[in-house]
């Protein structure tokens, strides 16, 4: 390598022409390292810079909303902060009510959403929440906005943007996440409405393959829904998840999981996309959920770190894994092993289920379990807070922490 880029310097040098402009240089340089480096003999033609030679122009990005998306994304990953997830459509809001013996009516789902943003002091923990459209327009309980509410909180309220996953044609039973046909304008509203930062969900599938057509399809379309984001003043979570579903073991995902973060990585550089102002949701490295062989926490914060220090530049500021159906305990005590050391990223979480599980099975839908309900939340909310800080003490677990939650082809 360091021989080529010699014979390709002492090329160009003898090529240059007094006259040439820097970049003229610079591009007669690389043009010829490609070469070199391709096993080609270098050539170099030198271009005679004439009066009529007009200098090239570099164009630099800078967006409207820039500046915003840098300081929103740091807010968010603020020490000792992560996300809630409570974007689940109203059909999977019903599934979880109806796993307790509550009706899925917009009263109580509104009631479930006000019992969780209205815990005290949640905020310590919790830097932003991901919002189901509906509740980004409701009301809570209280008759204050979400919107008020999550204020009071010092909470960043944000939206779920995708419209949920459809078969994709022509691949092996893989889906695709539809929702980019006027994303442009319904971001534009719900940053009027107060969001402030968006999530996207794509999935793979392993056992399915994955098909090539399946991760580009995911890769691009996450790509495409960061620089619509963007545009709308929105930072963009990008959730490439690799599902739990099949036997396969660690390396494995490993393998699958670098492939698809290095075409969402190239997609989002194709589409000019602000990586100081996105955030990551990422599944951890983990053996799929039948696989018979486990992984300890240390095994996978080592493949979990790995891969990300192989697939993710520094500029993007957090790591907000998904707790992907693993059990409460395990999702912070995985989280908990990757912070033993430092990290040029803000490893956190943006949990649903993992911080919802105790919380939903305590209320029972009932007035006199809220707070109850609540504490719940905040028991989970801060061991995660300090899984985020290396800090988490699992002695301080009971036995229902440890319950798993894996759903087989899991839709929300």
């Amino acid at each position: 390598f360091f021989v080529n880029c010699a014979v390709a310097w002492n090329h160009v040098h003898l090529a240059f022409h007094p006259s040439q402009s820097l970049l003229s240089k610079l591009a007669i340089m690389q043009m010829t390292m490609s070469t070199s480096l391709l096993g080609a003999k270098p050539m170099v033609r030198p271009t005679r810079a004439g009066p009529t030679a007009r200098p090239r122009v570099v164009t630099v990005r800078a967006g409207k909303y820039d500046e915003e998306l840098i300081q929103t994304a740091k807010a968010l990953t603020a020490p000792g902060k992560g996300l809630l997830a409570i974007d689940e459509s109203n059909a999977t809001a019903g599934k979880r009510l109806d796993s307790i013996g509550v009706e899925n009516t917009q009263e109580n789902r509104r009631a479930y959403r006000t019992l969780l943003l209205g815990a005290p002091g949640l905020g310590e923990y919790i830097s932003g929440t991901i919002l189901f459209e509906e509740t980004l327009y409701d009301n809570a309980a209280t008759g204050e906005t979400f919107i008020e509410l999550l204020k009071k909180q010092g909470i960043i309220p944000g939206i779920k943007t995708d419209k949920g996953l459809v078969p994709l044609v022509n691949s092996n039973n893989e889906s695709w996440t539809q929702g980019l046909t006027g994303l442009a304008d319904r971001s534009a509203e719900y940053y009027k409405q107060g969001a402030r930062f968006a999530k996207w969900r794509a999935v793979v599938n392993i056992p399915a393959g994955p098909s090539p057509h399946a991760v580009t399809e995911a890769a691009y379309g996450l790509a495409r829904y960061a620089a619509i984001s963007q545009s709308a003043g929105l930072v963009p979570i990008v959730e490439p998840e690799i599902l739990l579903d099949g036997d396969h073991d660690i390396d494995r995902t490993f393998e699958v999981a670098q492939a698809v973060w290095a075409e969402t990585f190239k997609y989002l550089a194709d589409q000019k996309v602000l990586l100081e102002g996105i955030l990551l949701k990422p599944s951890m490295v983990t053996p799929a959920a039948e696989c018979s062989k486990r992984a300890s926490p240390d095994q996978v914060a080592d493949y979990t770190l790995k891969l990300l220090k192989r697939r993710v530049p520094c500029a993007v500021p957090g790591i907000m894994f998904l707790s992907g159906g693993q059990s409460e305990l395990e999702a912070t005590l995985n989280l908990n092993a990757m912070n033993q050391t430092p990290n040029p990223w803000h490893v956190s979480f943006s949990y649903a289920r993992a911080l919802q599980n105790s919380c939903l099975k305590t209320w029972q839908g009932e007035e006199g379990n809220v707070k109850a309900a609540q504490e719940a939340l905040l028991k989970r909310a801060r061991a995660n807070s300090q899984a985020q800080l290396g800090k988490y003490d699992p002695s301080l677990e009971d036995e229902k922490a440890g319950e798993g939650m894996f759903e087989k082809g899991y839709v929300y």
